[in-house]
């Protein structure tokens, strides 16, 4: 499903020596919440030899969805901030409020209307898209913590595994600067450019998994949202 390297994303907190964390789904809806199941390996890039030139395809599949297209990673750094259900009841209001935008010379986009606050979630907040660490993206549930099932620490989000790198009329400003013609062009037959993996997660949903900040060899978990 992914492969992170150290280098490339400073943020992991991997065990020991490791430097690269390889993330496996079984592409097949599994029991007792009909979705795929993850599993987490932290290696040493360099044990890593003999790799297969060409992966072997799965032997089956609920659905294409479950099957990723092969991709490069490019990663970057991004400033987001939590989803207005994650923010304190006064910071809420304070979103909502038309005028402390125009304070602060932010223009508001006329789609938004009277309706700010879907302007921060939308433009600002939880990033959408294929993330390392980050902030939740809540909308199926309210904030739901998970807590780690060996020291009961709460845990905290490692990866989200995305159906889309942005939103379709909405939060488009999060397309990459090369993609911005494409993601704002008609849409056309075929893979959208907004899904260069292919994946697609329940109704076009995000997986997050969710580890152990105290040791990332406690069992993870994961929430579709």
């Amino acid at each position: 499903m992914a492969q992170l390297y150290l280098r490339d994303i400073p943020l992991l907190r991997p065990p020991g020596q490791a430097d690269l964390l390889q993330i496996l789904w079984c592409p097949y809806d599994h029991e007792p919440d009909n979705k795929p199941s993850t599993a987490l390996f932290w290696r040493s890039a360099a044990a890593v030899v003999d790799i297969l030139a060409t992966p072997p395809e799965p032997y089956e599949a609920n659905y294409p969805g479950y099957v990723p297209e092969p991709c490069v990673l490019a990663p970057e750094s991004i400033t987001e901030y939590p989803d207005s259900l994650d923010l304190s009841p006064e910071m809420r209001l304070m979103v909502e409020d038309r005028s402390r935008w125009q304070a602060a010379g932010v223009g508001v986009d006329s789609a938004y209307g009277d309706y700010p606050r879907d302007f921060y979630d939308c433009e600002l907040a939880d990033a959408p898209g294929w993330k390392v660490g980050g902030w939740p993206p809540w909308g199926r549930t309210d904030p739901y913590r998970r807590y780690c099932t060996v020291c009961d620490v709460q845990m905290v989000p490692l990866l989200t595994i995305a159906s889309f790198e942005w939103d379709g009329d909405e939060g488009r400003s999060w397309a990459p600067c090369e993609d911005q013609a494409a993601a704002y062009a008609a849409h056309y037959a075929g893979q959208h450019p907004s899904q260069p993996t292919g994946v697609e997660v329940g109704s076009t949903d995000n997986m997050q998994l969710y580890v152990c900040p105290t040791s990332p060899e406690h069992p993870h978990t994961d929430l579709i949202q």
